[in-house]
């Protein structure tokens, strides 16, 4: 039907022109006239009206669209919220459902962390994601946030051996990755790393404290900045990296007092984790703090759980296997009519099959 409407439309647009006569503007076959009244249009306007009206599967992924979108958070967005003194919300997402409930709920940034290792591929720790899955699941959340500035996080072993080599990563994640900025972890030694990146355009989100792809170097996943020279280290490693050009940073793991004093150190913003409520903002895994793992697993001191993903997910899960060992489900109202007459005629034929 699709197909023999177009061919109609064609054959009168060459009868037209066979006869002498260029065809009227609103006839010609062309992008610029799909929006007009042409035949085409029509056919197009119809095709879609049907598809809306008799889909059967699933649909578009990101649903119906938000009453009253957001504006798109950017740098300015952000550095004007830190001015303002207003908190800064970031939550990590691994794939297009995580960040899409991320950016539907008002989250200023979403990270796509390298955390996804252990929470979406059941791997022991981060060093153990490569670089190309790490692109994989950024693309994903790119395809999800429309307002929430996206940053992913380069992996172990993909920007420490030259600023090249990150910067060669880093230009990998904004087009191929489709994020706004990138990650990374270290301080004063990863200065002139960050400086090359910023200086190619590419916002840089610095992570100092505790820097858990170095956790074999610092024993193990230790609080840092608990002495007075450990604490002035985070502050020269949280200056140095600002220096470079960070739009912001990562607290982590860093005693609450001590975050406070850094972040009135510093002009960018610091986004905490496990470093108390004087940072400028917060930033979680969206795993932790939802409550989506079984019971008994173990939770850093500083996550507070908001959800029970697990036991909803297990309930329902559970609910439906069950129907379906007992064929309540699917029930008819579940199921696809077939007129009476059309069903008698497919059982009478199938009689001798």
């Amino acid at each position: 039907m699709y197909l023999s409407s177009l061919s109609s439309v064609a054959r009168r647009s060459c009868a037209t022109l066979s006869r002498g006569t260029r065809p009227p503007p609103t006839t010609l076959l062309t992008t610029s006239t799909l929006n007009t009244t042409t035949p085409l249009a029509s056919v197009f306007r119809q095709k879609h009206a049907s598809n809306q009206q008799t889909r059967s599967s699933s649909h578009s992924p990101m649903g119906t669209p938000p009453t009253n979108p957001r504006k798109k958070v950017t740098i300015g967005t952000l550095r004007a919220m830190h001015k303002r003194r207003e908190p800064i919300t970031m939550i990590t997402a691994h794939d297009f459902p995580s960040a899409h409930v991320a950016d539907a709920a008002g989250m200023d940034m979403v990270l796509v962390g390298d955390s996804l290792a252990m929470v979406a591929l059941g791997m022991e720790d981060t060093s153990e994601v490569l670089l190309e899955e790490m692109l994989l699941h950024c693309r994903s959340v790119a395809r999800a946030t429309r307002a929430a500035f996206t940053i992913g996080d380069l992996p172990m072993g993909s920007y420490e051996i030259a600023p090249e080599q990150a910067l060669e990563t880093a230009i990998r994640f904004v087009k191929e990755g489709r994020m706004q900025g990138i990650k990374l972890e270290g301080g004063k030694e990863m200065a002139p790393t960050i400086a090359k990146i910023t200086r190619a355009g590419i916002p840089v989100l610095g992570h100092v404290g505790l820097t858990p792809q170095r956790q074999n170097a610092l024993g193990g996943f230790r609080v840092q900045g608990k002495t007075s020279d450990g604490a002035m280290k985070v502050l020269e490693d949280a200056l140095a990296i600002q220096e470079a050009g960070c739009f912001a940073m990562v607290l982590e793991a860093v005693p609450a007092e001590v975050a406070s004093i850094i972040t009135e150190k510093l002009s960018v913003p610091t986004i905490g984790i496990g470093a108390g409520n004087g940072c400028s903002g917060q930033v979680l895994v969206q795993v932790d703090m939802t409550g989506n793992f079984p019971p008994g697993r173990f939770l850093p001191k500083f996550v507070k759980k908001y959800g029970d993903v697990w036991s909803e997910s297990l309930r329902a899960i559970e609910t439906y296997r069950d129907e379906v060992k007992s064929r309540q489900y699917p029930a008819p109202e579940h199921t696809y009519p077939i007129p009476k007459d059309e069903l008698e005629a497919f059982a009478e034929t199938v009689k001798d099959v």
